[in-house]
């Protein structure tokens, strides 16, 4: 059992505090997974900078996968803008103009890559949100939108690598929070494949946001990705994708992973519970809807 939530504000923002909304969503849903928590925020984007994060572990493991990683970027010539090691991961900005795509199948071969993109940083790790808050500082972060994922490990480890978000491997600024079951994973992760894409994990998210993040290069609208989605995978399923614009929801037919949203003219958020809607409203009586089954769709902020 995993739980998700989102949050996008639609006007022209970038100071709102999408850290602390996110805290309070997943820790109201922290019940449904309290193995990890994992945070997709965007930040603005840099013209020809990517950000970079990836799992290092700690001491003589983490200086050897610095090496590693610092190595690899001479190779590409990205140079270092911005560097942090923090809890068990490395963030980096590079300045970066090249084949996006070599790259970043580049970066994986030399250590484990979290997430990248202009915009994009993934922070997740074993324990509840405030814990993960407590190392990462996500209560400071502040932006226009960003998903969220609790997670209980049924079928892998407890470990962060399997925590969620993931990010579409290979592609920049797509993540993805999941819950249910790709029952169809093996078939469509050979398919893409077999056209060179590059899988990391075994886990059925990752195959969901690269096959969303290849139907947005090949210039669909994330809506219509969305519902080719739904024709496509089999299973039950409910999960929020996001890009450094938009965020957007797709729901199985059979609709047995729960989903519920509330929105205005504000905002738009969603998660598996209406317990995440209320915390960010406290006391108040929110107007809240579930998605039908075979449902999609999206929101982008103002740019």
């Amino acid at each position: 059992m995993c739980g998700i939530a989102g949050i996008l504000y639609k006007g022209d923002h970038t100071s709102k505090d999408v850290g602390q909304d996110l805290i309070n969503m997943l820790d109201g849903c922290q019940h449904r997974g309290p193995d990890s928590t994992g945070f997709a925020l965007y930040h603005e984007p840099c013209d020809d900078q990517l950000r970079l994060r990836f799992f290092v572990g700690s001491g003589n493991e983490a200086t050897a996968a610095i090496d590693s990683i610092e190595e690899k970027l001479k190779e590409f010539q990205a140079e270092i803008i911005e560097q942090e090691t923090i809890g068990t991961t490395y963030r980096v900005i590079v300045k970066f103009s090249g084949d996006l795509q070599k790259f970043a199948y580049a970066m994986e071969h030399a250590a484990t890559v979290i997430s990248l993109g202009s915009s994009l940083d993934i922070i997740k790790d074993v324990g509840g949100a405030h814990d993960v808050d407590d190392t990462y500082n996500i209560d400071t972060f502040q932006g226009s939108h960003g998903i969220g994922h609790v997670r209980l490990a049924t079928e892998s480890d407890v470990k962060p690598e399997a925590a969620h978000p993931f990010w579409a491997t290979g592609f920049a600024d797509v993540a993805i929070v999941h819950n249910g079951q790709i029952t169809n994973y093996w078939k469509m992760r050979r398919r893409l494949e077999q056209r060179g894409f590059e899988f990391n994990t075994e886990n059925d998210s990752e195959m969901i946001a690269v096959y969303l993040a290849d139907k947005l290069s090949q210039d669909k609208t994330l809506k219509e990705a969305l519902k080719s989605s739904i024709d496509d995978m089999d299973g039950t399923f409910s999960f929020l994708v996001s890009t450094k614009e938009e965020i957007g929801y797709a729901k199985d037919r059979l609709a047995v992973k729960p989903m519920v949203k509330y929105e205005t003219d504000d905002l738009i958020a969603i998660a598996s519970e209406e317990v995440s809607l209320n915390r960010l409203f406290p006391g108040q009586a929110l107007n809240t809807s579930e998605p039908p089954p075979g449902t999609y769709d999206t929101w982008q902020r103002l740019t």
